[in-house]
């Protein structure tokens, strides 16, 4: 049995493991946190919870919560594995709360990659383009920025997507075969991409199944000439807060990409978001992505609205 976490530091706090009762008062955290950054928040109380409940998170080894003295939640932090490394998130607005929450994850992925050894761990924390200070923070704990996601935005008429010739879009969430596919075209496609984690399709399925605003009806599968070629997965990652549709996954299998696939599939998703009365879709890019995904994007009429740098460090 795992001992408790260890508040030595921080005098008249209560540290201990979160769970599912926390999600409002971690979220009330959270919304603050962002506000102070962006002037709004960015996350839902549906998006904490999905934190809290993921497959990937060990919440009785790999998670913080840091109570302060009145009953509210003054920290957060925790340690998400992914592959062959880390994902790790600080959340405190208090200078002395958020240096334990840091030295926190950080010694819990020390130990991680201590069971990997000789191999290396990478450790990633996404940071806000206008978060100055956890800039500050992650580069005084041995962080420097690797890549940068853009979050593209556009708003909504109904349209006519058109067709393209050769190619034939169908919806195959209700199809274990067409998800099958759906699962080969992801994995290949996106085999080269930063911070890319591949799954077997069990897993897989479990995973987006885990997150309380998927919706498999959103999974659209393309064929050219008969054969699977590009999938597309939306959410309603940001319908409740925002009442946007969201392109969480879109992927081309890499011997049918220039034939106009993907901005097919992009089509029909702003289409659907439309007739489900969205006011419009976002969509996240890596600027390093390995195909010219951004210009697809800005192309279809997307611009973007937020910027994420992942700083890395390697352990």
């Amino acid at each position: 049995m795992n001992a408790p976490p260890d508040s030595g530091g921080l005098l008249g706090y209560d540290v201990r493991r979160p769970s599912a009762r926390d999600v409002p008062a971690l979220h009330r955290l959270v919304a603050a946190c962002d506000a102070e950054v962006l002037g709004h928040p960015d996350m839902t109380e549906d998006d904490v919870a999905d934190v809290v409940a993921d497959p990937a998170l060990d919440a009785a080894r790999d998670a913080w919560l840091v109570g302060a003295p009145g009953g509210e939640v003054a920290g957060w932090g925790y340690v998400l594995r992914q592959g062959s490394g880390v994902e790790v998130e600080v959340y405190a607005r208090d200078a002395a709360v958020a240096e334990w929450l840091w030295g926190a994850v950080l010694g819990r992925a020390r130990e991680l990659a201590a069971e990997r050894e000789p191999s290396p761990l990478t450790v990633d924390i996404g940071v806000y383009r206008q978060d100055a200070a956890k800039q500050a923070s992650a580069e005084r704990h041995g962080f420097a920025p690797a890549t940068s996601f853009h979050r593209l935005h556009i708003a909504h008429a109904v349209t006519d997507p058109g067709d393209l010739p050769g190619v034939t879009v169908h919806q195959a969430g209700g199809s274990e075969e067409l998800m099958r596919a759906a699962h080969r075209i992801h994995q290949e496609g996106f085999a080269e991409h930063f911070g890319f984690v591949p799954k077997g399709f069990d897993r897989w399925k479990q995973d987006f199944e885990a997150s309380s605003t998927h919706d498999w009806s959103q999974l659209l599968l393309a064929e050219a000439d008969g054969r699977p070629a590009g999938m597309l997965l939306g959410s309603d990652m940001f319908a409740a807060d925002e009442n946007h549709g969201y392109v969480r996954i879109l992927a081309v299998l890499p011997e049918f990409r220039g034939r106009g696939i993907g901005r097919l599939l992009l089509k029909r998703a702003f289409a659907a978001d439309a007739r489900r009365g969205r006011a419009g879709t976002y969509l996240h890019v890596d600027s390093g992505n390995t195909t010219p995904a951004l210009d697809l994007y800005l192309s279809a009429g997307m611009r973007p609205v937020l910027a994420i740098d992942v700083w890395r460090r390697t352990l």
